[in-house]
């Protein structure tokens, strides 16, 4: 079941129709207010979440759908007739998936939906994560330094697990940006150097932990 928020009754009606006649089940909302009602008692498979929205703005939505144990995982893509790129990075800082610019195609829509559902697919690995010092609990997306809890913002969390759970790998900065922003990112890469130092100061003492490749990027070393 998808799930399609938007305040545009024509826009809305076009997104629930194309969907079914793609093979999926699809359900419309015109509101954020609504949708988090219904969040209550049903769980989609992905959200389709305007960003312009009464009430409540997408943002707003997002970050509660995002807040909330029962939801968290919830697959989002924002949609936004901005384009600009405060909408796409805040989104995307929240935990969005993937986002749409207005206006877009109808089978761009269907295509980056199969998309983000291959790449939210359950995987089967370890629920715990250890490097030195550096304990993650994947589950209740925690960490602890030293056995002190910290807290990540979502995507200081997905960052941080990526190297966890590939010691020694270097990642460039345009591969993280593809694998937890979850898009081909076409702004500023200095994104990731904000988050990795956001992330070193929370470390502490193990911010050593992520090494910077020069001219290349970043990777995770185990430093006991």
């Amino acid at each position: 079941m998808i799930w399609c928020v938007d305040d545009d009754n024509t826009i809305r009606d076009i997104e629930v129709y194309t969907l079914t006649q793609t093979g999926f089940e699809a359900r419309g909302f015109e509101d954020g207010v609504s949708m988090l009602e219904a969040l209550k008692s049903e769980k989609p498979e992905l959200i389709v979440l305007d960003i312009m929205l009464p009430y409540m703005d997408g943002i707003e939505v997002l970050r509660e759908i995002r807040t909330n144990p029962d939801t968290r995982r919830i697959p989002v893509i924002m949609a936004t007739a901005k384009g600009t790129e405060m909408d796409k990075i805040s989104g995307l800082d929240l935990g969005a998936d993937d986002y749409l610019v207005k206006p877009f195609g109808v089978m761009e829509m269907v295509s980056r939906i199969k998309a983000v559902l291959r790449r939210c697919e359950p995987e089967s690995k370890e629920s715990s994560l250890s490097v030195g010092g550096i304990r993650m609990s994947i589950e209740e997306r925690t960490v602890t330094v030293d056995d002190i809890k910290i807290e990540l913002t979502y995507k200081e969390f997905e960052l941080l697990r990526l190297f966890m759970q590939n010691v020694g790998i270097v990642f460039t900065r345009d591969r993280l940006l593809s694998e937890v922003w979850g898009v081909d990112y076409l702004g500023e890469s200095r994104t990731v150097d904000m988050h990795i130092k956001n992330l070193r100061h929370k470390l502490g003492d193990f911010a050593g932990c992520i090494e910077t490749v020069i001219g290349v990027g970043y990777r995770m070393a185990d430093k006991r």
